[in-house]
């Protein structure tokens, strides 16, 4: 299930930690244009985005198992239409272009790892956009 404000990459990710599966077997779902923003050093920020066509958000749907509906109210960037992979030959194709969070939806922060075990049943990485205001968990101080 989506966390409010959860990055594309991020309910991915925990997605394919759910099956025991690597992001990147998971990834190969969608074809993908780009290339994810990088760390200094090596490495995919943790504000890498997809943006996803309409082909691609089914498959994400069914990924869940919850209806798109739901998916469009948690994640910003499912509402975010990229013309370069949602029309021409190939946008009935599942596909998804790798974007910054900023350039997306707005900034995006770590969210409180017992707050998203609360709410998911996983104690995993979450990632969601929040305003700089509400970086601090106010339950928990993280």
């Amino acid at each position: 299930m989506p966390l409010a404000g959860e990055l594309t990459t991020s309910l991915i990710g925990r997605a394919a930690a759910r099956f025991g599966l690597p992001v990147s077997g998971v990834l190969r779902l969608w074809t993908r244009r780009g290339t994810p923003a990088r760390k200094d050093g090596g490495g995919v920020r943790g504000d890498a985005e997809l943006v996803l066509n309409a082909a691609g958000r089914d498959v994400l749907a069914g990924l869940c198992a919850v209806e798109p509906a739901v998916l469009a109210c948690a994640l910003p960037a499912l509402a975010v239409d990229d013309p370069r992979i949602s029309s021409g030959r190939e946008a009935h194709r599942a596909q998804a272009r790798w974007r910054t969070a900023g350039t997306v939806a707005g900034d995006a922060a770590f969210a409180c790892r017992p707050c998203t075990a609360r709410r998911t049943g996983e104690a995993v990485r979450a990632v969601r956009y929040l305003p700089r205001w509400q970086r601090v968990c106010p339950r928990h101080g993280r």
